[in-house]
């Protein structure tokens, strides 16, 4: 952890010397506006009787100051990128310190209904998701909510090459995850896809004639004023008649300028990003296909996005009234551009939706290439294709702290039960879900917590958490019996690893007994897999007549008048129960 943390140092004092050149910068540009302005009133002031004078001041200011203000507002944005990438690495320290906890937790990606997200501290505060998660998109944050609960064992050493190939681009990742968080998402980027896909556009094609015949027209105007010179009225008459034109369609540009202003820098910072993903190149085979995603037909598709982020930016200028009189009058601006804005999303429309998708793939994957980076002890599971399941050694949970973390080691093997007891905060249901939490760390391509990981790929379902369901009017007992029955149907048609802990607790102690071991007998006909807690002692006679199950349990200990665990994982059945001590313990009976 001490190198993790000194190459995130380092990463803040380089970003932070870069910071403090750049605000020179600043505020060297901020002068030279203000001087230019400055003189440009002096010059007004001086000249005002000398029309020629006072028109090319003005027009030479605007044009200078337009210039200016584009160069203030790139160097801004080279200090908002810094002072994110300085964000980044503060955020790495603070999370290899264990604190995490002000980061977005997930919480609206739990599902009750879904295989085993709601029970296995996925989603949530102190989840898996808020540790690992560094997506910085909505879409990249739903791409890797989506990878973790897709339950998908396809492809997985595919997988783990392109997470491995980049967790070793640090500075790449670093980079990309710093130009999207400066994505202003003004307008979701469903909502961009529905507008880009109902878009209808009002000019025809003979309106693109129209800009190309007029600003001519202008320019021999201005050239007439300056060289024979031409009486002013001239010019005043074709900026009037421009300014017609263009009026016939300004209630149809404006609502065409509004929604595109929504999502301009939206498509500015994904042009960016895709550039990013074009400059680089990949060795892995999913890293590959999806770069190709962006470039088509040869042209890349970084320059197809600068060029409509520049038309959307041309057109804007139009919110500058100053600009926006002369720039209608004269050369027909707001038809010039919509006709080309209409035309951009006739032919790339759409597009956008595929190379949005692969932007969030990257911004979902830099997440696990970062955790791979920021662990580097644990190991990428060797996939097998034997009977067994998962062999784990030296097996922890990802979310404790290593310090303090018991390791255990674990092998299961297909068509086994493990039926587990112990005492109360013995670690019965931490093991739970780091054997839950390896199988779905191994099936994204992650590394899991261990020394060393076989898996035999195999979905997730479990059923640890069961709530009632107050909506619809169900007992407790009855939502857990709708979930038991939902593992059954799942089993009939697929292989499942299954966990469950202490099930039928909405029954009576006798009844609980006998529908247990009932169910246990079913999952074992089924030729299931998978891992019971229980308190039930009974239950553990299963294994005197069914050789897939064994007992195991974890211990408590009663020293000095002190509880003790162990946490340790071991064989056979436990004997010691904490409960009537900890009430004694607790003063809550004699």
């Amino acid at each position: 952890m001490q190198q993790l943390e000194s190459f995130y140092t380092g990463k803040i004092a380089k970003y932070q010397e870069q910071l403090s050149k750049i605000k020179q910068e600043l505020f060297i540009s901020s002068m030279v506006r203000l001087i230019i302005f400055i003189a440009t009133i002096v010059n007004i002031y001086f000249f005002y009787e000398d029309a020629n004078v006072l028109i090319g001041t003005i027009v030479v200011a605007i044009v200078l100051f337009l210039v200016l203000v584009s160069r203030h507002t790139d160097i801004q944005y080279k200090r908002d990128k810094v002072l994110a990438l300085i964000h980044i690495n503060e955020t790495e320290i603070k999370v290899l310190n264990r604190d995490y906890y002000d980061l977005p937790s997930g919480e609206d990606y739990k599902n009750p209904l879904h295989h085993f997200s709601q029970d296995i501290d996925l989603f949530g505060k102190a989840s898996f998701y808020q540790y690992s998660n560094r997506t910085v998109l909505p879409q990249g944050s739903e791409t890797l909510a989506g990878l973790f609960t897709e339950n998908d064992i396809d492809n997985i050493e595919v997988k783990q090459e392109a997470i491995k190939e980049l967790s070793e681009l640090a500075d790449w990742r670093q980079e990309f995850s710093a130009l999207a968080s400066l994505v202003q998402t003004e307008t979701s980027y469903k909502a961009i896809l529905n507008w880009l896909a109902d878009y209808e556009r009002f000019l025809s094609k003979p309106m693109k004639i129209l800009p190309y015949v007029f600003s001519p027209i202008s320019i021999l105007a201005f050239l007439g004023f300056f060289i024979i010179p031409l009486s002013i009225f001239v010019l005043l008459l074709v900026l009037v008649v421009g300014l017609l034109i263009t009026g016939f369609f300004v209630k149809k540009v404006s609502k065409l300028s509004a929604d595109t202003g929504r999502i301009q820098t939206t498509f500015h910072q994904y042009q960016k990003l895709i550039l990013e993903i074009e400059n680089i190149e990949f060795t892995s085979e999913l890293l590959k296909a999806k770069r190709e995603t962006v470039l088509t037909n040869g042209v890349k598709t970084s320059k197809i996005l600068h060029e409509f982020s520049r038309i959307l930016g041309a057109l804007d200028q139009r919110n500058n009234i100053l600009f926006g009189i002369f720039a209608n009058g004269f050369f027909l601006w707001d038809i010039y551009q919509s006709y080309k804005i209409e035309e951009w999303i006739s032919k790339h429309g759409d597009q956008v939706q595929h190379w949005f998708e692969t932007i969030a793939f990257f911004d979902a994957y830099n997440s696990l290439g970062n955790y791979s980076y920021n662990h580097p002890n644990y190991v990428f599971p060797i996939l097998k294709n034997d009977n067994k399941v998962l062999v784990s050694i030296g097996a922890g949970h990802p979310l404790l702290d290593t310090k303090k973390s018991i390791l255990n080691n674990i092998q299961i093997n297909s068509e086994q039960f493990f039926i587990i007891t112990g005492a109360n905060m013995a670690g019965k249901s931490t093991f739970l879900r780091t054997v839950s939490l390896q199988i779905v760390m191994a099936n994204v391509g992650l590394p899991v917590c261990a020394t060393s990981a076989e898996y035999s790929p195999i979905k997730l379902i479990t059923s640890m958490r069961t709530t009632d369901s107050l909506t619809d009017d169900e007992s407790y007992f009855f939502s857990e019996l709708k979930r038991l029955r939902f593992i059954v149907d799942e089993i009939k048609t697929d292989r499942y690893f299954i966990v469950l802990d202490e099930i039928l607790k909405g029954t009576n102690s006798t009844d609980k007994a006998i529908g247990s071991r009932k169910f246990v007998e079913k999952l074992i006909r089924s030729k299931a897999t998978g891992i019971i807690a229980t308190h039930d002692l009974s239950l553990c006679e299963a294994s005197n007549d069914l050789p897939q199950v064994k007992n195991h349990y974890f211990d408590a200990e009663i020293i000095d008048d002190e509880l003790h665990f162990d946490y340790k994982f071991k064989d056979g059945i436990c004997q010691n129960m904490n409960a009537s001590f900890l009430l004694k313990k607790m003063e809550i009976v004699d």
